[in-house]
């Protein structure tokens, strides 16, 4: 027991040794080691797994629904995770994590429509991703859970047709869409 309290104990006082000595480079610019990255990610897909398993889907194929999204998206998400078509931002370059590019055919990122929905709600720690459920309606997040189902291969020229060409609203506020949009 002696033992094991002992192996602790300097575990600890390394531990805060590290932490203390500032040795640890957090910058964006230095990614993190491969077994970080695993952990990391394991935490977060399990934490929204098991904080979406009971999140009722509603039907999501309304392509009204899915315009709407398409809008949200377009004056909201497209600076970090990019348009069909668009060159990548300078934001999307320098945030690390980086943000997932939804739109690539790739499964990378394919996640249920429950856990889309609760990572827009709720946003992630630390990642840059904010927390869009305070500022917007259920039926908004779905909006855009429902465009983020079809988003996956979109050409640029139905992404474009479904944004469409005027600006938005959502809540209270008005956005115009032709600024920043990475295109």
């Amino acid at each position: 027991m002696k033992k094991v309290l002992g192996v602790v104990g300097v575990s600890l006082i390394g531990g805060a040794a590290f932490i203390f000595s500032g040795s640890y480079n957090v910058a964006a610019t230095d990614e993190h080691w491969d077994i970080t990255t695993k952990l990391l990610e394991l935490v977060r897909d399990r934490s929204v797994h098991s904080a979406s398993e009971n999140i009722i889907v509603p039907e999501l194929n309304d392509i009204e629904m899915i315009s709407n999204g398409a809008k949200n998206y377009d004056a909201m998400c497209v600076q970090c995770h990019l348009a069909p078509g668009a060159p990548k931002t300078e934001l999307n370059q320098a945030l690390y994590p980086k943000p997932p590019t939804f739109h690539k055919n790739d499964d990378k990122h394919k996640h249920s429509p429950a856990e889309t929905f609760w990572a827009i709600k709720n946003g992630f720690k630390m990642t840059g991703m904010p927390a869009w459920g305070e500022f917007h309606t259920e039926q908004q997040l779905w909006e855009m859970t429902a465009f983020l189902q079809e988003l996956k291969g979109m050409s640029a020229d139905r992404y474009f047709e479904l944004v469409g060409e005027g600006g938005h609203s959502h809540k209270e506020s008005s956005h115009d869409d032709t600024k920043n949009r990475g295109h």
